[in-house]
């Protein structure tokens, strides 16, 4: 059994694919007895990120940050984020001649683009280089790797994502009010790189239900409102009763690495329309569990159309268990 120390920027009670990817490994690590740490802004004075200010950002981490790798003395530290807190943990262990891994986990410099026009080369050299230094960099699927590698980036290894397929599984009979059928869902952060906008424009029968909060919810549900139903986040067993009220999930993101919340709504036998794109397109079979396109409004309605079981049976091809072990065996060749 091993001592792996997490670093990340993202921890609760922030909802993204960061937190819930880091959630699920730990409670898989945990339970085969391996110990580990988690180092995250909770433990630090934080300030709110620009634009987004429910993300806090650690305050000067450097010297708290490497004591407490020294006291841990980890077999494996790993990197989940590429903040303060992953700048600061990437110094110490360079300082030390500790070798790390890293995650890609989302394309940041895309996210800073929608924001800050003109930053697109900056970020995306920033990232190069703070990757750089890992042992390994690990990313959720092949097409990622193919893509950072024709960019320069080395050292790639693929640790796929997976779905809790016992918690996301469709309730028949949900403690809900019903819905005005068929239910087309949006379900993500209300940010601009996930171009919410393109969901609650669609015109579409039934009702357009919007589960997820962010920066942009004030501003779209003033012009959305009465014709999208905003609910905010939901959580756990809720967060499953209000999607098996659903019949279609509509992502209308063309910046994701992979899309969580695209496998999580499969698991729940819901198709998913989304645009021909990295993430939806190493996910979905069109046709099969849903459609890829350009017309999200036609690809939406042609869900319709298909099988719960189809899609509930592409999303049992992604276990948490799996990706640990994918995880464990990037991480083996560093142990120390």
């Amino acid at each position: 059994m091993k001592k792996i120390l997490f670093v990340t920027d993202a921890w609760r009670p922030q909802v993204n694919g960061v937190v819930r990817v880091l959630e699920a490994h730990l409670d898989i690590l945990k339970k085969r007895g391996h110990e580990v740490s988690v180092i995250e802004p909770g433990q630090f004075m934080t300030v709110p990120m620009p634009f987004y200010p429910e993300i806090r950002l650690a305050l000067f981490p450097r010297r708290r940050l490497a004591r407490a790798l020294d006291e841990f003395r980890p077999d494996a530290v790993h990197l989940m984020t590429e903040g303060p807190l992953g700048l600061a943990a990437r110094a110490a262990c360079r300082a030390r001649g500790i070798p790390f891994t890293t995650w890609y986990h989302s394309h940041f410099q895309l996210y800073v683009d929608a924001r800050l026009r003109g930053l697109l080369r900056p970020v995306h050299a920033y990232l190069r280089w703070f990757h750089g230094a890992a042992a390994r960099t690990m990313v959720s699927t092949e097409t990622l790797k193919r893509e950072l590698e024709s960019t320069g980036f080395t050292n790639i290894a693929v640790v796929p994502l997976g779905v809790d397929v016992e918690h996301f599984a469709r309730n028949p009979a949900p403690p809900l009010p019903p819905l005005s059928k068929p239910v087309f869902v949006y379900f993500s952060r209300l940010a601009p790189e996930k171009s919410p906008e393109e969901f609650l424009r669609l015109d579409l029968p039934g009702t357009k239900l919007v589960i997820g909060d962010g920066p942009l919810r004030d501003k779209l549900e003033r012009k959305y409102g009465r014709k999208n139903k905003f609910i905010g986040y939901k959580h756990g067993k809720e967060l499953v009763d209000w999607l098996s009220l659903c019949d279609v999930l509509v992502f209308p993101s063309r910046t994701e690495t992979f899309g969580l919340v695209v496998v999580e709504a499969l698991s729940c036998g819901i198709p998913v329309a989304a645009h021909d794109v990295m993430g939806p397109k190493d996910i979905i079979t069109p046709g099969k569990d849903g459609y890829l396109g350009k017309d999200l409004k036609n690809d939406a309605l042609k869900c319709l159309e298909l099988s719960p079981a189809d899609c509930r049976a592409t999303a049992l091809r992604y276990s948490w268990e799996h990706s640990v072990d994918a995880f464990l065996r990037t991480l083996a060749p560093i142990l120390h």
